[in-house]
């Protein structure tokens, strides 16, 4: 399918995302909340990015150097994700559920349309601050023996706190294998060596 007819499903599927329905499924658990809905609004996110126009790209590619902004805002919503008293409130009131809904498509926008402008520097230096901060609370939902989330049972914000850290570690582990692969072929082929490994997306 053309990029347009992905972003066009994309929306769709984040306006269906907002639906009581929908919310109320995948917000009725702390792990399906975090790890399923919030990734699912950022892909949704990227494929309407993957559509814009080469002019309005341009447009954001001027403030947008290195990624740097892009990945800046990412970090700074992905951040604001963990915080449990957001969580809580998006459970409880539809206006903070649809801006947080809105803010994970605009970071899964700004995550595809950063990526591959920013060097392995600049996505390490990304991934060495975000991780870290995922594990750290992801350790803070697993030692802490108080509910964080009212909205949440305590089981579950255990699991979610394991869930966190693996995924921190294996995100950290799978960015540098592919910064290695991407490496060595580029020393095989004799050429000389990449500013950054393959984008995600």
């Amino acid at each position: 399918m053309r990029p347009r007819t992905h972003a066009w499903l994309a929306a769709a599927t984040a306006l269906l995302l907002l639906l009581p329905p929908a919310r109320q499924a995948l917000e009725s658990s702390m792990t399906l909340h975090m790890l399923v809905l919030a990734p699912l609004l950022m892909l949704c996110g990227a494929l309407i990015a993957g559509a814009l126009p080469a002019g309005s790209r341009a447009r954001l590619d001027a403030w947008n150097a290195y990624g740097i902004a892009g990945l800046f805002a990412t970090a700074v919503v992905l951040a604001l994700i963990m915080i449990p008293r957001l969580l809580d409130l998006a459970v409880t009131d539809w206006r903070i559920d649809a801006a947080k809904a809105l803010a994970l498509v605009a970071c899964g926008g700004a995550l595809r349309l950063s990526w591959r402008r920013a060097g392995a520097l600049v996505q390490g230096f990304f991934l060495g601050n975000l991780l870290p901060m995922t594990a750290a609370a992801g350790r803070l939902y697993q030692d802490s023996p108080l509910r964080l989330c009212d909205a949440y049972l305590l089981d579950d914000q255990l699991r979610l706190g394991q869930l966190l850290v693996a995924r921190a570690v294996a995100s950290g582990i799978a960015w540098f294998a592919q910064l290695v692969r991407a490496l060595v072929r580029r020393e095989a082929a004799g050429l000389p060596q990449p500013d950054s490994p393959q984008p995600l997306a």
